[in-house]
C-alpha cells in the first residue's frame, strides 16, 4: 500500500487526536510505503523527519514534484531526479522574465528546481502562460495566491507516477490526498483519491466527476482517515472495534491551554531526562489536567529551557492513561530569553504596576519589544497546534498580547483569558507605556476572567479610558461574594460588554483549594503523627502558635507583619512565651534581584525581635527561608491556632483558603483566620478576621481578637469559611471556567 499526501492542510491538517491516531496507523501498518508530496523545498520538510509523532517518510516528492528523494536517506532516486534536471531552465533568466509582470513577487522559500511566486488579484495570467511556454516550462496555481513553474510535464503527478511504476504497486492500492489545486496533478494519474474536508473550492469541483476520488467531510488527517476506511486495501489497517471511533467527531471542540508552565517537571536520572508531576502544591495544574481525564482532546502548550543540543522537544502525550487525547506542545526557549521575559521584564514593569507598586515599576522599550516577540511565538504554536473551532484558554499577565497576534491567525478560535494575579484601577494601570496595545490584545478575546468582582469593574474602568463600548448585562455580586464592609467589595459586576459589534463575556472565578491534595497529604502517617506530636508539645507549653506564610514579595508584605509582630510583644508582654509565630518564607526565583533587599531587611527585623525576647524556652519567630514539601505545609496548617495572612496586596491568595480547608478535613473547627483586605480571598470569606496591613495598629488588634475569640465563634467562622472554599474548589473553578468559554 501507498499513501502518498500533501502535507500542509492534509497530513499535518485536521484536529490533533485524528492526526496522531492516522500516525499511529501508518507507524504500526506492514507493507506500507508512506510518501511526502509537498509543494514545499527539500529543506523546510527535513525538519519534520526529527519529530518523533510524524512517521518518517520512505520517500519526498519535494519541491511541487522536482525534487524525489528517499525519506530515510534522502538520497536523490534516480533515474527519476535525473530526468527532471536535464529539463530544468535557467531561474535567473526566468525571475527576470517575470519581472515585467506587475503584481508578480518571488517566494521568499528555497528553490532548487522550481520557480515559486505570489500573484495578487488582476494579474494577467496570460501572459505569464507565454513566458513559460517559450522556455517549455509548465504553470501551477493554487488558493489565487501561489504560483509555481516548473519543467514541462513535471508536476507533483508525473513524479508520482514514475516512482508508482518504479516500486511496482498497483493502482488500486495508492491512495493520494490533497487539499488544493497545487495537488491537482495527483488526481490525475489513475489512483484512487480523496479531497480532504475544507479544502480549496476548485479542487472539489475539478475532481467532482472523478469516481476514484473520494471527497471527505473531515479536514486534514480525519479526511484520510475516512477514505481508508472506504478502500478495501486500507480498511484492514484499523481494528475492528476502532473504526467507529474515528469517524465520529469529538463531542466536544478541542481545548488548548496556553502557559507559561508545562504540566509536568523533568529530572535527569541516570542519565535521562524523566517528566514527573511539578514540585509545587499549586493546585492549578492537576485541576487543569482533570478536564481532559473524560477523553477530551487538547493540547498544552507551555514553554521550557532549550534542550543542550538545541533540539525542538516534538509533541508529546502527556498521560496516555489518564489523559489519551492530551498532547504537550512544547516552546523551546534559551535561558536569556526566559530570564529577560519573566524575570526581568515581567517583573519589573508589570508585577509592581498589577499591584499598584508603581514607584518600583521600570519601563523598558527594549524588553517590551522581546516581550512581544515572545507572545508572537506562544500565539504562532496556537495557530499552528489548534483544530478549527478549538477554545483556546490563556494563563496570565505574560501573555497579554498573544490574542493580539492569534486571533487574525485563526479568526476561528474561541480566546478566553484568566489572571491570575489582581487588576488595578485604570489610574494606575493607564501608567503603562504599553496599555492600548494591551487593552486592544484583550478586548480580542472573548470571555476575560478575573479572581473577583472589583477586578473586573476595574478592567471595565480602564476600558473607559480607551474605547466606546456598550455595557449590555450586569449581575449581583452578592451570590458568591462579600459586597460591603470590605475594600475589595462591589455590589454589582459587569457581565457582557459589547465593542464594535462585538460581545465579550467578562467573569470573577476565584481559583479554588486543591482539595485532593490536602485530603491525601492528611493520610500520610507522617502527616498523622507530626500533627499529634505537634500539638501534644504546644498545649505543654501552652503556647498559641500563630502561622504566617507567603512568597518572599514585596507585596506580599513580610517586613510590615514582621514589625507589627514585635510591636505587639512590646504592648502585650503577657503574650511573651505564650505565641509563636511560624514564619515560613518561600525564596523567590534564581536570579531575581529585585528581592534582595527585601530579604536582607526582613532577616535583621527577624534578628531583632528573636534578640530582644527570645529565652532559653522560647523563640518568638520560627523562621523558615525555604520551599516546604506540601504536606509539611499541611501539617503547619493543622497544629496552627491562627492563620496570620497579611499581603499588601494579593490577586486571591490560596494560603488562606488551604488553612481553612486543612482545618474543615481534620474536622478541627479550633482556629482563627486574619486575613487582608487587599487579598482577593477577602471577599470570598466573610467569616475570616479582616485587617488593613498598612495600618500597624490594625495588624495588631486583629491579632488580639484572633487570640482571645471564644470556641463557639471560632467553630462558626471556620465551619462557614470551610462550606465556601469546600464548594468553590479548584475543580468547580476550572470547570466553571471552560463552561463559560463554550458560552461565548
Amino acid at each position: 500500500m501507498i499513501l502518498a499526501t500533501d502535507l500542509d492542510g492534509t497530513f499535518l491538517g485536521g484536529e490533533m487526536n485524528q492526526r496522531m491516531e492516522l500516525y499511529r496507523l501508518i507507524k504500526e501498518a506492514k507493507d506500507f510505503t508512506l510518501v511526502f508530496v509537498t509543494g514545499r523545498g527539500l529543506e523546510t520538510v527535513i525538519p519534520l523527519l526529527n519529530d518523533p509523532l510524524i512517521p518518517t517518510p520512505d520517500y519526498i516528492i519535494a519541491d511541487v514534484g522536482a525534487t524525489i528523494v528517499n525519506g530515510h536517506t534522502l538520497d536523490k532516486i534516480e533515474p527519476i531526479q535525473s530526468e527532471i534536471e536535464r529539463n530544468w531552465t535557467e531561474v535567473f533568466d526566468l525571475r527576470q522574465a517575470l519581472a515585467t509582470i506587475e503584481g508578480i513577487e518571488p517566494q521568499e522559500v528555497p528553490q532548487q528546481r522550481r520557480s515559486s511566486f505570489y500573484y495578487s488579484n488582476g494579474v494577467d495570467l496570460t501572459k505569464v502562460m507565454d513566458i513559460a511556454e517559450k522556455k517549455n516550462l509548465d504553470v501551477i496555481t493554487s488558493v489565487d495566491k501561489y504560483l509555481d513553474l516548473l519543467p514541462k510535464g513535471v508536476n507533483k503527478g508525473s513524479t508520482l507516477r514514475k516512482l508508482i511504476n518504479m516500486l511496482g504497486v498497483a493502482d488500486e492500492r495508492v491512495l493520494v490526498a490533497g487539499d488544493t489545486m497545487n495537488d491537482l496533478a495527483m488526481f490525475q494519474i489513475g489512483c484512487k483519491g480523496v479531497v480532504v474536508g475544507a479544502s480549496e473550492a476548485a479542487l472539489f469541483d475539478t475532481t467532482a466527476k472523478n469516481q476514484d476520488v473520494y471527497h471527505a467531510k473531515q479536514p486534514g488527517a480525519g479526511g484520510i482517515l475516512e477514505a481508508m476506511q472506504r478502500l478495501d486495501s486500507f480498511r484492514k489497517l484499523f481494528p475492528a472495534n476502532k473504526t467507529a471511533k474515528v469517524k465520529r467527531k469529538a463531542t466536544k471542540n478541542q481545548l488548548v491551554i496556553v502557559y507559561h508552565r508545562l504540566p509536568y517537571e523533568k529530572s535527569m536520572i541516570k542519565g535521562q531526562s524523566v517528566r514527573h508531576a511539578p514540585k509545587s502544591p499549586n493546585g492549578i495544574i492537576p485541576s487543569l489536567l482533570g478536564l481532559f481525564e473524560n477523553g477530551r482532546a487538547g493540547i498544552w502548550i507551555g514553554e521550557e529551557a532549550q534542550q543542550k543540543d538545541g533540539k525542538e522537544v516534538g509533541n508529546q502525550l502527556i498521560d496516555a492513561q489518564k489523559y489519551p487525547k492530551l498532547w504537550s506542545s512544547t516552546i523551546s526557549l534559551s535561558k536569556k530569553d526566559i530570564d529577560q521575559f519573566y524575570r526581568v521584564f515581567s517583573k519589573e514593569a508589570f508585577w509592581p504596576t498589577i499591584f499598584s507598586f508603581v514607584d518600583k515599576a521600570r519601563f523598558n522599550h527594549e524588553d517590551w519589544n522581546h516581550y512581544l516577540r515572545i507572545n508572537k511565538i506562544f500565539a504562532d504554536r496556537v495557530a499552528k497546534e489548534a483544530d478549527h473551532g478549538a477554545f483556546v484558554w490563556i494563563h496570565e499577565y505574560n501573555l497579554w498580547m498573544v490574542p493580539a497576534y492569534l486571533k487574525p491567525l485563526r479568526p476561528d478560535l474561541k480566546i478566553g483569558f484568566f489572571h491570575h494575579t489582581s487588576f488595578p484601577g485604570a489610574d494606575v494601570f493607564n501608567i503603562l507605556p504599553w496599555r492600548r496595545e494591551i487593552i486592544g490584545s484583550l478586548l480580542l478575546c472573548d470571555f476575560i476572567s478575573f479572581h473577583i468582582p472589583r477586578y473586573v469593574e476595574n478592567f471595565v474602568d480602564v476600558l473607559r479610558s480607551h474605547v466606546p463600548f456598550r455595557v449590555v448585562k450586569t449581575i449581583n455580586a452578592a451570590k458568591q461574594f462579600l459586597t460591603y464592609s470590605c475594600a475589595l467589595g462591589v455590589e454589582s459586576m459587569t457581565k457582557i460588554i459589547e465593542v464594535e459589534g462585538r460581545k465579550i463575556r467578562l467573569g470573577a472565578q476565584p481559583v479554588g483549594v486543591n482539595m485532593a491534595s490536602i485530603k491525601r497529604a492528611l493520610t500520610f502517617p507522617k502527616v498523622k503523627q507530626h500533627i499529634q506530636r505537634m500539638q501534644v508539645a504546644k498545649h505543654k507549653k501552652d503556647i498559641k502558635t500563630i502561622l504566617s506564610i507567603e512568597r518572599l514579595d514585596y507585596v506580599k508584605g513580610p517586613l510590615e507583619k514582621i514589625k507589627a509582630f514585635g510591636e505587639f510583644l512590646e504592648d502585650y508582654p503577657e503574650y511573651r512565651e505564650k505565641v509563636a509565630l511560624i514564619n515560613i518564607c518561600t525564596p523567590p526565583s534564581q536570579g531575581m534581584k529585585i528581592y534582595d533587599q527585601v530579604r536582607d531587611e526582613l532577616n535583621q527585623a527577624i534578628g531583632e525581635i528573636n534578640g530582644k525576647y527570645a529565652t532559653m524556652d522560647w523563640l518568638p519567630i520560627q523562621y523558615f527561608y525555604r520551599s516546604l514539601p506540601f504536606d509539611e505545609v499541611v501539617t503547619y496548617y493543622g497544629i496552627s491556632d491562627i492563620a496570620w495572612i497579611t499581603p499588601l496586596r494579593d490577586g486571591l491568595n490560596l494560603v488562606a483558603k488551604e488553612y481553612i480547608a486543612t482545618k474543615g478535613l481534620l474536622n478541627d473547627f479550633s482556629g482563627a483566620l486574619v486575613l487582608s483586605e487587599f487579598a482577593g480571598a477577602s471577599v470570598e470569606l466573610p467569616y475570616a478576621i479582616l485587617t488593613n496591613p498598612y495600618d500597624r495598629k490594625s495588624m495588631i488588634e486583629s491579632l488580639l481578637k484572633a487570640l482571645m475569640m471564644d470556641e463557639q465563634e471560632q467553630a462558626i467562622r471556620i465551619q462557614r469559611s470551610f462550606e465556601a472554599v469546600s464548594h468553590f474548589d479548584v475543580e468547580y473553578w476550572g470547570k466553571d471556567f471552560v463552561q463559560e468559554l463554550e458560552k461565548s
